[in-house]
């Protein structure tokens, strides 16, 4: 099959930021300083437009936040009974969800990674583990039956977008709902994170065992969009579920 223009277009555009790596002391050191452009003071909009699709009638809901920081979406889905676990590199941005949400916290190792540490409310509805997100694994916390990706997949260094795709599969239950926030940009104008994510490559991540649906493309650009030199900026919502799963029906 001949490859089209715009196959190779896409190809080149990755190539952009192919071996762009953020160290994961990096990240810590962005948090050290507050440099977390990156967190949103509010509920994300595309989460709550959204929400029912990811629910699809079920309530309870165990979700997985990857690199969750600080997000307010947490204490959000759990306040309406549902539970959530997080996993964050950065032990400040844990800390300082639980305390400008006024909630205490219990601290305690997990034995199975060495270093890391458990972060739980009162309630035990929200625990945020503070380790390497791909040291995490369903032998740790079980699977779960819904995923919030804001700010995740576009953030990891693009060459272990594979693996990436192959842990968050290995921690869907059968009838999780997985919603996947992503950008588009032009990666000559900027090098990221967050980095240039195209359909395209959603589909060939998660495609041989997941359904992708795209929900929504909105035109996201704003200030701090333009100060990194982009004139287009545009977020597309996915959902993914497991293919024969009782989620897609």
């Amino acid at each position: 099959m001949p490859v089209s223009s715009a196959q190779v277009n896409i190809s080149r555009m990755l190539g952009q930021q192919a071996e762009r790596v953020m160290a994961l002391g990096e990240w810590e050191e962005r948090w050290q300083q507050d440099r977390i452009g990156f967190h949103q003071p509010t509920v994300h909009r595309m989460l709550e437009k959204n929400l029912d699709k990811v629910l699809n009638g079920r309530t309870g809901v165990r979700f997985f936040f990857p690199l969750c920081g600080k997000a307010i979406d947490m204490k959000w889905l759990a306040d309406q009974g549902h539970s959530v676990v997080g996993v964050e590199i950065s032990e400040k941005g844990i800390q300082q969800f639980f305390e400008e949400n006024n909630m205490t916290f219990s601290e305690e190792p997990v034995p199975e990674i060495p270093g890391a540490k458990v972060f739980r409310n009162p309630e035990k509805n929200i625990s945020l583990y503070q380790c390497d997100l791909f040291q995490f694994s369903s032998s740790i916390a079980g699977r779960f039956g819904g995923i919030w990706d804001r700010g995740s997949l576009v953030a990891i260094n693009p060459k272990d977008r594979e693996k990436y795709a192959a842990l968050i599969v290995s921690l869907m239950d059968q009838d999780c709902r997985y919603l996947l926030d992503t950008f588009l940009y032009n990666p000559d104008q900027y090098r990221g994170p967050p980095f240039f994510v195209p359909d395209e490559q959603v589909r060939s991540l998660f495609g041989s065992s997941c359904n992708v649906e795209l929900l929504q493309s909105v035109d996201a650009l704003t200030d701090r969009q333009r100060d990194w030199g982009l004139d287009s900026f545009m977020e597309n919502i996915h959902l993914i579920t497991l293919k024969n799963s009782s989620a897609t029906k």
